[in-house]
């Protein structure tokens, strides 16, 4: 008689506990899903136009977080202007191409989520270090794309410890307004010497005058 196959057993991917793999969480799926097109024409296109526009794109690895800690970061990093998304890295890698990023595609490799930045790329690696060490979470900083340049994780935390936009622009003003308070200094000198000159006779000619008018005064009371 024929043998009975022994049904397969499905590999088990409990993750550890408090945590999911990484297909669970959502914008992540792995090779084997099914995701319709049209959607994936769809997301690559977002992230072609969130890739043409951000000034900074830096990639995540998320192992270890669960749902709730990739939701409360996501909101975190929108606080500051800051999307964080989780991706796919082959939807990712089509729209690396698509937009001659190749740099992008050295540092998307497993579990992957991506923080665009819009404005100062200094503030998102900032951002990202505090979100680690206030949290003490696991999400490690794989490197960035700033430009056309890529930077390691060692760069992207020096990158977080340089001085905001802000506070450089608040530097440079205060190194402008040194010289020129100084200048309106030299300049006001003369101005209030040449009236201390101007205004001395004019303070004699006053004090004249009055006396003159006491003498008439006393003058015509003798009278």
């Amino acid at each position: 008689p024929a043998r009975l196959r022994t049904p397969h057993r499905a590999r088990s991917r409990t993750a550890r506990p408090g945590t999911f793999p990484a297909p669970m969480v959502r914008g992540f799926f792995d090779k084997g899903d099914h995701m319709p097109t049209q959607k994936k024409k769809d997301l690559v296109e977002e992230l072609k136009e969130m890739l043409a526009s951000c000034t900074i794109t830096v990639a995540t690895d998320f192992t270890g977080l669960d749902v709730n800690a990739i939701n409360e970061l996501r909101h975190s990093m929108r606080e500051k202007e800051i999307e964080y998304r989780v991706v796919k890295n082959t939807l990712t890698y089509l729209a690396a191409d698509a937009t001659e990023n190749p740099e992008l595609k050295e540092i998307v490799q497993g579990p992957t989520a991506l923080a665009f930045g819009y404005s100062d790329p200094a503030q998102v690696a900032k951002a990202l270090e505090e979100y680690i060490r206030v949290n003490r979470s696991t999400l490690t900083i794989r490197g960035a794309v700033m430009g056309r340049r890529s930077l390691s994780s060692s760069e992207v935390t020096t990158l977080s410890n340089l001085p905001s936009k802000e506070q450089l622009v608040a530097q440079f003003l205060g190194q402008l307004q040194a010289p020129l308070a100084h200048l309106a200094g030299q300049l006001q000198a003369p101005i209030s010497r040449l009236l201390n000159v101007l205004n001395g006779p004019l303070v004699s000619l006053d004090i004249l005058l009055q006396q003159r008018v006491q003498q008439l005064a006393s003058h015509e009371n003798s009278n």
